[in-house]
């Protein structure tokens, strides 16, 4: 990163200041995808182009085409520049990124993994809205790392928990509002089962994983003896594992392979404290997340809502207090 910062363009449109932090957070967008999270009430995005196209011409953006064919044309997808990330970064105003996507990486075959991402938060933000909650385009963060070093990993790539995205959600009922955190896991139906298996025993690990002190080191912020994950988030995270790339009935086997592996695994059945619901991405944008449109990974799969059942630990408010 160069140690002299590029000051940030003056007279740069409200929705340039919108679009440079969400770019930089999702890291790459469709035009359609910008269209519906920060322009949904206009009816084509002819202006948010004109936006786009301004901030390329200052060399904040740019853009590669959809490498899966769409008909109607080539789809663009957009990124921050390094002098985009550099004036984002400055402004302080999301979490910054040791990670930078490169016009190679935004034209390979990762796209179409980030690009479900960006859709699985919109559908939540989307809803959001039609049901009076809170969720914006900022509201989720894909690939946070969470260290987990107990006894059985100690070495390898499973000492890294790094879920698809983490998803922040206020809902709000007549009792009150909750803060609903998620970690989301996207299957495009590309990776095998067991593996998809493995990554649950780490996130049961998570659940439970206490941190044991380095010697010599001592955190400011960690309390010794206690879990990892309360120095992050108000309650375990929710587990919810997003099926899209198939058809209904292939979706289906793979829920219930995936409840099969779960049922088998100790580690996973040991973790009550581990909310895991699977749905797919048509159900989830058709229906909302609080539809019965979640199957839980173990027990009963007509449970109900595996995701709002475990103990509100997460309430900020009720209709007779706020919990401090």
């Amino acid at each position: 990163m160069p140690t002299t910062l590029s000051p940030a363009p003056t007279g740069l449109p409200r929705l340039g200041q919108q679009l440079l932090p969400v770019l930089y957070q999702h890291r790459l967008v469709a035009t359609g995808q910008l269209h519906r999270m920060l322009t949904p009430h206009t009816h084509r995005p002819v202006y948010l182009r004109r936006v786009l196209n301004q901030l390329r011409g200052l060399g904040l953006v740019d853009c590669t085409t959809r490498r899966a064919g769409r008909m109607g044309g080539a789809e663009l997808l957009w990124f921050v520049t390094p002098r985009g990330a550099d004036i984002v970064e400055a402004s302080r105003e999301v979490t910054g990124r040791a990670y930078r996507i490169s016009p190679e990486t935004a034209a390979s075959q990762l796209q179409e993994h980030t690009l479900t991402v960006v859709e699985t938060g919109l559908a939540f933000t989307t809803w959001s809205q039609a049901l009076g909650d809170e969720c914006g385009p900022l509201d989720w963060e894909p690939e946070l790392v969470h260290r987990v070093r107990d006894g059985e990993n100690r070495l390898g790539e499973d000492a890294l928990l790094i879920p698809d995205a983490v998803l922040r959600y206020t809902r709000t009922t007549p009792t009150g509002r909750r803060l609903l955190t998620y970690f989301l896991e996207i299957d495009r139906a590309t990776m095998q089962v067991g593996r998809l298996g493995r990554k649950l025993t780490s996130y049961a690990r998570y659940a439970t994983y206490v941190p044991a002190p380095l010697p010599g080191h001592r955190s400011p912020t960690t309390v010794a003896g206690r879990e990892a994950w309360r120095d992050r988030y108000p309650a375990v995270p929710r587990l919810l594992i997003v099926l899209t790339g198939a058809s209904n009935a292939v979706l289906s086997r793979r829920i219930e392979d995936l409840r099969a592996l779960a049922a088998a695994d100790t580690r996973v059945r040991r973790t009550p404290q581990l909310a895991v619901g699977i749905t797919t991405l048509e159900q989830l944008k058709s229906h909302g997340p609080f539809a019965p449109i979640v199957t839980p990974l173990l027990g009963d799969p007509t449970a109900g809502d595996i995701l709002l059942s475990v103990p509100p630990a997460d309430v900020i408010s009720s209709a007779n207090q706020v919990v401090q």
